[in-house]
Parts: structure tokens; sequence; C-alpha cells
């Protein structure tokens, strides 16, 4: 008898008993087999070297492989990373003994717990602004429409900032399909933009703001990074904050977001592309200070959105790698938006002028969809959508099939 051998790509503990039920497993034997066949690899930047040897010899005794720096065993080094490799059967087992140890493992147990619960359950998310309603979660992305006020925007300065033009441009964006209008009244480009003050950016945002309110439909986002901007817009009925330095440039858009009870982008970014440790640990650390600054505040957990700010303080090859393990931001729980729209490393990587970047856009809608992005910020609304259709279709086939 020939056979072939395959390899199944099971995303997650789902994915395994619908294989086992399929191919008529025992009901019981499915139940233990399910955690058995689902294998995570998690990693902890720093840990004290004490609780890394207590830690490496619990997942060990489980079956697990734990990899330690050199000098742990004999606490010649004061702390280490740690790289766990285990099915979900071994972390549960072994998780369960961490809790009960010291030297701060029951804190480092929970950590590593809530980080798998998060990557394998995709946050969802349901806003409601008055007669408007925002919806986030598996099987339909978002896409956020930009709408720029501002003369000098990398990609289509000045052709929006006439006031019955940018009207007309929002209504356009939501008849292609747009879930959100993020409006924008300076540019915040990483390379040449002209910084303005509150005053300015108050007198080009706040007239086209208050006509697209009264005419769209959708919700719409005001993109800004000064408390005094943000609560005029909110006041006068905007419904989301975007927040392009995280809640960390002015302390007052915590504050004005908690008392609004408005959702947030908080978006990564940095004043130069060097790095001396790894980008997405960087970024790990960014967004647990933004979000601790919201929940001080009163922000809520839920109303916290990931912006990994593609483009701003990186470079080409920063934002490939950022892209490539945009799935890594999952563990933090909140929904991911990526606006990688005709941005500059596109026009590196293909050797094109932003009206040319298009394809290169629309490659890094689907990727971003595919690796956990909830929200995609673009400038043409009606090539992603139909991007985000159809990689929403491939992602959820299964659903899809089933109507």
């Amino acid at each position: 008898m020939s056979c072939s051998a395959q390899v199944r790509n099971l995303i997650g503990e789902n994915d395994v008993k619908q294989l086992l039920s399929e191919m008529g497993c025992d009901p019981v034997g499915i139940s233990i087999m399910t955690p058995k066949a689902c294998f995570k690899t998690v990693y902890i930047e720093s840990v004290s070297t004490k609780a890394a040897n207590l830690l490496k010899q619990t997942f060990l005794a489980k079956g697990a492989e734990v990899a330690v720096t050199r000098g742990t065993a004999d606490l010649s080094v004061a702390a280490t990373p740690v790289l766990i490799c285990g099915t979900m059967k071994q972390y549960r087992q072994a998780l369960a003994q961490l809790r009960q140890q010291p030297w701060g493992l029951p804190h480092i147990a929970a950590k590593v717990e809530q980080a798998l619960f998060h990557a394998a359950t995709p946050p969802i998310r349901r806003y409601l602004f008055g007669d408007r309603t925002l919806q986030i979660g598996p099987g339909k992305t978002v896409v956020m429409g930009i709408l720029n006020l501002t003369p000098d925007s990398f990609s289509d300065g000045g052709k929006h900032n006439e006031c019955d033009a940018a009207v007309r441009q929002a209504l356009a964006m939501i008849e292609d399909g747009a879930d959100i209008i993020d409006v924008g009244a300076e540019s915040t480009r990483p390379y040449g933009a002209v910084k303005i003050s509150a005053t300015e950016e108050q007198a080009r945002l706040l007239p086209v703001l208050e006509k697209i309110l009264a005419v769209t439909s959708v919700p719409v986002s005001v993109d800004t990074y000064k408390g005094e901007v943000a609560e005029k817009a909110l006041a006068m009925g905007a419904h989301i904050l975007n927040d392009i330095w995280g809640l960390q440039q002015d302390k007052a858009m915590a504050e004005i977001a908690a008392r609004y009870k408005a959702p947030v982008i908080i978006m990564h970014n940095r004043t130069s592309n060097e790095s001396k440790r790894d980008i997405m640990s960087e970024m790990n650390e960014f967004f647990c200070r933004s979000i601790e600054i919201g929940l001080q505040a009163g922000i809520e957990q839920a109303q916290f959105i990931l912006d990994p700010g593609i483009g701003f303080g990186k470079n080409t090859p920063q934002n490939l790698e950022v892209l490539a393990r945009l799935s890594e931001l999952k563990a933090l729980g909140c929904p991911i938006l990526v606006g990688a729209s005709r941005k500059r490393f596109i026009g590196e990587v293909l050797n094109l002028p932003v009206e040319e970047r298009a394809e290169g856009t629309g490659a890094t809608v689907v990727h971003s969809i595919i690796n956990g992005a909830s929200i995609v910020r673009v400038h043409d609304v009606k090539l992603a959508k139909r991007m985000a259709m159809m990689a929403d279709a491939l992602q959820n086939w299964k659903e899809y099939a089933h109507g």
C-alpha cells in the first residue's frame, strides 16, 4: 500500500480537535491528545538566574525544553533571557507548579499564561458611538480611510485640505467601504514634516471635522498627539483618538481619552531608527508603558488598539522585520492596526514613486491580516477593502464554506 506524509498546519486546539474528530478518534482520546499536539514557543526577555533555574527544572521535568544564557546555572550572571519550547499540556502542568514557587515565578507564570491565551484568541471589540458602531474581531477586517487635511502630506498633500473637497473625499471613501475615517491636520511623516501649533492644527481640523461628522455614517478618528486638539475634537463628536506617540508625548492625552471613554490607537514611535536590542522586545516594552499610562488615567483595557508604527523611527529592513513578526504583538491582547499605505519602504523595495505603490501596499494589507491585524489604515480604500475581504475569506475558509 502506498502512502503519503503530510505536514499539517494546525493553528490551535480547535484545529487539532477537528482533525482528530475527522479521523474518528475516541472523544476521550481527543481531549487527551489535543493539548499534546499544540506546540508553542515563548520568549521571556529577562528573568533572574535563580528564578530561571527553577523555571527550567520545572519545564524539563514535564518534558519541555528551555534555553537560557551561559552562566545561568552557576549564577555567574544576574539575569537571563528564557526560551521555552513545549506543548500546551506541558505549559499547563509547569505553570501550575510555578504559581507555587518563590522569586517572582507566580508573576512570570501569569504573564506566560496570559501571552499564550491572547496569542490564540483574537480580540473582539464592539464600540458604540451613539448611532454608529465599530465591530472588531475575526472574520471582518476593519478598513480605515486616511483623510489628510495637510498641505505637506507625503502621499496626497494639499488634495483634500479644502473643506468641501475633504467632505467629498470622506463620503467617497465610505462609498468604497471604509469602516472608519481617520482625519489628520498635521503631517507626521517621519521625513521632513513641519510641526505646527495646536492653534493652527485646530484651525485646519475643526471646521472640516464638524462637517464630516454631520454627513458621514461611520466612526471618525482624529490623528493627533496634542491633548488640546484631542479634547476639542472629542467635544465636537469625534469617536477615536489616534496618537502617534502612544500617550507618551502629551500627558493630557490619556486623561482626556479616559474622560470621553474614547478608544485610543497607541502607535509605537521613536526619534531614531538605531536599535541596540531586539526591535519587537523594544516595541513590546513601549506598548506596555503606554497601556500602563492609560490604565492609570482611567482608560479601560478594552479601549486600546496597537499600531506598530511602520515607517516611524524605522528603516526599511526594520519595517520588513516588524511586519514579518507582526503576529508576536497578539500576545498583548489588543486589536492590531497596520498603516503601511504607500510608505517609503515600499518604494525602496520596489524602486517606485509614491503614486505607483498600490500593489506594494496591497501586499502589506494581506500579509498584515494573515498575521493578526484587525484594522488596516490606507489611502486607497476600494483596493484595500477587496483585498481584506479576500484575505478574510482565506483566513476563515471553514466559516465561509459553511455559509
